[in-house]
């Protein structure tokens, strides 16, 4: 009963609309005015072109839907985001509205512009915080990569990729890589980033540890990461060793790529390491015995050996008996041959050749080569090869000013001072009696066996032409001569048979006082004949003078006509006795003009 004066009191509701009721709705229109003005309070207030957060609500391969809190999605292409590929859903990422709503009623969103409107920001706090970031690899580029980051193009040097050597850089175009920002020019708003920097840091921890645990003499495993021309880089597993070039073999290395190759995984051991600097010298032939070690024990001094020429020097050339083991030919010990000469001239890199141990010394590992003594010592037997007296025909090697340096075979050779190469000339340098490499006919004066030293003459070979010229030249003799020469202390007269003689400046003035010239033939007296030294001493002028003095000193004969002017001549000194004489001379001949002629027969009578 009482539930029936409950419904009695129920007064129905002002302003319920029934016909909306009846049509199955149940919200008023005050009621739905009020359920839309709460429904827009939970939204965000978004503008255009305004960065805002969002959260990831779907990925697929080209798209992520991105929920900013508005009363519809955005749609980002999963490209925007590939410089971070571990991107999912739930992740908080940063979006650029460019329209509220585009002609479907779609809200448009970019995270590339968010980016890039806060990226020069981002990018000078992370190099202020020294902040590892995320950035994509682009593209190669000269001398290195570009990489995306934060929106913004920055350069990746080569050098700055990792820490080892990079061969191929094409391997990292494409992928996601954490950076340090090292470098930002403000003003070409340019951004230079490093992932080697990134490493660094932790291989510099490794490297500690793992010198703390080096010993010199240990062993270890490494892999060939770099070759040169001086060594090898070895990789120990976080820290680098270098083998020397010196050190790759116990023989001669002109190539480390004869040795190793790259990525090969080889043993070394520790030669030496320094803390401080971090270095490491490994070894590589060390781990095999010293070829020194394993050579013959009876080999010695005097025995011939056979090996290759490795190495040339102007001095000498290095040759491999066995490989690590080597001998030194100096270029004195390949030629019997006194001559200065370069080891090349006899030798070359390659050359196999015989030659005798000279000195041997196992301790300090050295030995001496040498290849003349293949052949007999020339001055062996000199004395039998090349007596005094014999005759040969040698070979001009060089000049000095006093004589000629001639070789008479290898090794032997002999001197022809410039006095022995001729009788008869005067020879001031060699060079004007012969030439370099020309032949020359020399006969043996002198042995010297003990100092390797030949006297030779070339004049001896014909008969000293002196004994003959002391018959001929005899002092007061003439000879025509031809002038030779001509100098400041007289001049150098050419005689027969090429003979020469030297006459001084006051013996060579002609009669009618003139000096003569190069070339004038004149007659020549012989002043002084020197045997021993070889001289002649000519004159001219005596070839005149001395006939005028023997004029004077004649009896002069009445009846010729140079009285006349002789008496003439000595008019000024006529005392009072010359003219009685005069006078008595003049009768006398005046008389004989006067008698008369004397007959035929009186002429035949006498």
């Amino acid at each position: 009963m009482s539930n029936i004066k409950d419904l009695q009191n129920v007064q129905p509701l002002e302003g319920f609309d029934w016909d909306a009721f009846e049509a199955g709705s149940t919200v008023t229109d005050q009621s739905h005015e009020d359920l839309e003005k709460a429904y827009d309070e939970t939204l965000n207030k978004v503008t255009e072109h305004q960065v805002v957060e969002g959260t990831v609500i779907a990925l697929n391969k080209r798209e992520a839907v991105v929920n900013i809190g508005y009363k519809s999605d955005g749609i980002i292409p999963i490209s925007e985001f590939r410089y971070n590929p571990d991107l999912k859903v739930g992740d908080k990422v940063e979006v650029y509205v460019e329209n509220q709503e585009d002609k479907k009623g779609q809200l448009i969103l970019s995270h590339k512009k968010a980016r890039a409107s806060k990226s020069w920001d981002r990018v000078n706090e992370a190099l202020d915080n020294e902040e590892i970031i995320n950035g994509f690899i682009k593209c190669r580029t000269k001398g290195g990569m570009i990489v995306d980051v934060f929106g913004i193009e920055a350069f990746l040097p080569g050098s700055q990729i990792d820490v080892h050597p990079i061969r191929d850089y094409d391997q990292f175009v494409g992928k996601t890589m954490e950076f340090k920002i090292v470098k930002i020019n403000q003003e070409f708003k340019n951004v230079v980033v490093s992932h080697k920097a990134l490493i660094e840091a932790e291989i510099e921890a490794q490297k500690k540890e793992i010198i703390s645990r080096l010993e010199k003499g240990q062993v270890l495993e490494g892999v060939v990461k770099n070759i040169t021309s001086y060594g090898v880089f070895v990789d120990l597993g976080g820290v680098d060793g270098l083998i020397h070039i010196t050190d790759l073999s116990w023989g001669r290395v002109s190539d480390p790529h004869e040795i190793v190759t790259l990525d090969e995984k080889i043993n070394v051991v520790i030669i030496d390491f320094d803390n401080e600097k971090k270095r490491i010298a490994l070894g590589l032939k060390q781990l095999t015995p010293h070829p020194w070690d394993a050579i013959d024990p009876n080999i010695k001094v005097g025995d011939k050996v056979t090996g290759k020429v490795v190495v040339m020097a102007d001095y000498g050339a290095f040759v491999e008996i066995a490989p690590g083991v080597e001998g030194l030919i100096h270029v004195s010990e390949m030629s019997w041959s006194q001559h200065l000469r370069s080891a090349q001239d006899f030798l070359k890199v390659g050359d196999e050749v015989e030659a005798v141990i000279l000195t041997l010394d196992l301790e300090e590992r050295k030995m001496s080569l040498g290849i003349k003594q293949l052949k007999p010592d020339p001055w062996e037997n000199i004395d039998t090869k090349y007596p005094v007296g014999s005759k040969h025909t040698a070979k001009v090697r060089n000049f000095t000013n006093f004589g000629v340096f001639v070789e008479l075979e290898e090794g032997v050779d002999g001197l022809i001072h410039i006095s022995d190469l001729s009788w008869t000339k005067k020879v001031k340098h060699p060079a004007e009696f012969t030439q370099v490499a020309a032949p020359i006919d020399v006969i043996v004066l002198e042995i010297d066996k003990e100092n390797r030293r030949l006297s030779l003459g070339h004049k001896q070979l014909e008969e000293n032409p002196w004994n003959k010229y002391e018959a001929l030249y005899t002092v007061g003799s003439v000879h025509e001569g031809t002038i030779k020469e001509i100098m400041d202390k007289g001049a150098v007269i050419t005689l027969e048979e090429n003979v020469e003689g030297f006459s001084t400046p006051k013996h060579l003035v002609k009669e009618d006082g003139t000096t003569p010239v190069k070339g004038d033939v004149l007659p020549f007296k012989v002043i002084e004949f020197n045997k021993d030294s070889k001289r002649i001493i000519l004159s001219h002028s005596r070839t005149f003078e001395e006939e005028k003095e023997t004029e004077k000193k004649a009896p002069r004969k009445p009846a010729k006509k140079e009285a006349t002017p002789t008496i003439q001549n000595q008019a000024a000194s006529t005392t009072l006795g010359d003219i009685d004489a005069l006078a008595q001379l003049k009768a006398q001949m005046e008389a004989e003009k006067k008698a008369p002629a004397p007959k035929a027969e009186d002429k035949a009578a006498e």
